[in-house]
């Protein structure tokens, strides 16, 4: 019923601190030796992508089935207050699991990309 609203919060803090982490990468910009090594601007930006397209999904599914609805309160389950209690409790465990699997695997692709930087200076260096 609204358990796109977990993932879509975490995708709106997480825009906030890549836009801070964006701008401290501004102001503390030099040129390294290093171009291979991506920011981690550019790895939160994967983040709040997957964040924002998991809860469009999510949220695109209940209009489909008319639990979302363009009028106040804009959540039919918002009508009474043992719908509520159901949309609650949805919330925290559909719309939870699917923002931690979200989470985890960016994780898993953070790591994947760490790995891949740590080989390819391991290669120039081997290389030079």
């Amino acid at each position: 019923m609204a358990c796109f609203l977990v993932p879509a919060a975490e995708a709106a803090i997480t825009e906030v601190v890549k836009r801070v982490e964006e701008s401290k990468e501004t102001e503390h910009h030099h040129e390294d030796a290093d171009t291979a090594k991506v920011s981690l601007s550019t790895k939160l930006s994967w983040l709040t992508k997957m964040l924002w397209g998991g809860a469009f999904l999510l949220m695109f599914e209940h209009v489909w089935h008319g639990e979302v609805v363009p009028w106040f309160p804009f959540l039919t389950a918002m009508g009474n207050a043992e719908d509520t209690a159901e949309m609650l409790h949805e919330m925290s465990t559909v719309g939870v699991t699917m923002a931690v699997i979200i989470t985890v695997v960016w994780v898993g692709m953070v790591l994947v990309s760490n790995r891949m930087e740590k080989e390819n200076r391991a290669a120039e260096k081997v290389s030079a």
